[in-house]
Parts: structure tokens; sequence; C-alpha cells
């Protein structure tokens, strides 16, 4: 990459970690309480990965994944690293394979942030599990997305836990087979 481009990727990361800071705070004000906050953020970024998986799957070249644990490293490896430049790593698989943990040695979201004291049940970065949640529902899969850890209550990583609940299957219309 030349330098221009690599400044403006950063001026365009630090622009997103700012920006979304102040919904964050904006949320904060709207609604009485860090579960209520929560859910908001979960639901924006549903809305975010319905709609981030097409362009994921256009720019990625990525292919159908065949078991959950492909799909993980795809997370991992190809779509953390396009959107926020982040490599996690996939660690902390269940015995049956359905459930695993993102660790991120960093997260971009958090940059720039400090939780005030108040908001101990705020977790700041639940648009994440939203986004993962939305996406991966668009290639009928469905999961349980949740923070194991996070670095902003004091934790040593910011873990993301991931479980399978089902495959969906798809509805096709009558006579459409």
């Amino acid at each position: 990459r030349c330098p221009q481009t690599e400044r403006a990727a950063s001026t365009n990361s630090e622009l997103f970690t700012l920006t979304y800071g102040a919904l964050v705070t904006q949320l904060c004000k709207d609604y009485e309480n860090d579960e209520e906050v929560n859910k908001q953020l979960d639901k924006m970024g549903y809305n975010i990965g319905v709609r981030l998986i097409e362009d994921f799957l256009a720019r990625s070249s990525v292919g159908r994944c065949h078991d959950f644990r492909e799909t993980a490293d795809v997370i991992a490896k190809v779509a953390f690293k396009m959107y926020l430049g982040i490599t996690p790593s996939v660690t902390n698989w269940s015995p049956a394979g359905d459930e695993f943990s993102l660790i991120l040695e960093s997260n971009p979201l958090v940059d720039f942030v400090e939780l005030p004291d108040n908001h101990s049940n705020l977790v700041y970065s639940s648009l994440l599990c939203g986004v993962l949640r939305g996406a991966l529902e668009m290639v009928q899969m469905a999961v349980d997305v949740r923070f194991a850890q996070d670095t902003l209550r004091g934790d040593n990583v910011t873990e993301i836990r991931m479980k399978f609940i089902k495959r969906i299957e798809e509805n096709l219309p009558a006579g459409d087979e």
C-alpha cells in the first residue's frame, strides 16, 4: 500500500471509531439503562450485518462454508480483516464443535474509550454481536453471539463467544424448488 492509502484508511478508521462513540453516547442519553442500550446496539448491528453480507460476499469471493469451523476461519481471517483491519484468533472450541471464541487483541471500536462508572453494564461493542448474527442469518445460519470478556471492563482480552444454533432452511415459494 502507498502511504496515502494507509493514511486514508487510518483516518477512516478513526472517524468511524469517533462516530460510533458519539452514537453510543446518544443512546446512553436516550435510554434509561445499559441493557436497553445494549439491545439497541445489537439491533443496529443486526441490521448492518443483514446488508453487509452482500458486500462481503461480492468483495471477498468466498464460497459457501462447509462447516462451522470453516465459517469461524472466514469470519476471523477475512471479514474482521476486511472491515476492521484486525485478525482475531479462533479458539476455545467446544467438544461438540458448535461453539468457539474470537479473541481480539485489539478492538478498534474502543480506541479513545473509557466506560464511566455509572455504565458498568454497558457492552460498548455489542454492535459487533448483532453484525455477526445478522450476516450469518442471511447465509442460513442461526447463531448466538455474546461478549464473554471485554478489555473495557478490565479483562485482559476481548472475547466474543459464538454458538451455532441451527441451519435455517430456505423457504422457497411453492413450485420454486
